[in-house]
């Protein structure tokens, strides 16, 4: 009952506010997030999942990003194209399904570059995608 504690408690709130947590995020939350954690151990694991995601599909992480890209504006999702932003998002919805599983972060993320890697394959050769440019 205490790992439900945290999902009870968000009843009582508006609910504009339950629905800023997305499904993915509240999963990874629910799974690896201690329920007397600070907030900014909150944030390291969520900025390490979000890492997970951009060496899956992008290569390198946030930081990594930054460091080659010190002359551009804003973060590597926001440079990305619209078929690594679909990918991104179901990479997300998967990393979750993998977590409920429990599988290694390792393990993840070894499934979810070859998940980046096919979805892209079957994106940039679709032409449904080159309509939404």
């Amino acid at each position: 009952m205490k790992l439900f504690q945290p999902l009870l408690g968000m009843e009582s709130q508006p609910k504009s506010k339950q629905n800023q947590l997305s499904q993915p995020y509240r999963c990874i939350a629910q799974a690896l997030i201690p329920s007397n954690i600070t907030p900014a151990q909150t944030r390291l694991i969520y900025a390490t999942e979000a890492d997970i995601l951009n060496m899956a599909l992008f290569g390198f992480t946030a930081k990594q990003w930054r460091e080659q890209n010190a002359e551009k504006e804003g973060n590597i999702r926001d440079h990305a194209a619209v078929e690594q932003l679909i990918v991104l998002s179901n990479l997300e919805s998967i990393n979750a399904e993998f977590i409920r599983q429990g599988l290694s972060q390792s393990d993840r993320l070894v499934a979810l570059n070859a998940t980046a890697i096919n979805q892209m394959r079957s994106l940039l050769a679709s032409f449904a995608i080159k309509l939404l440019k």
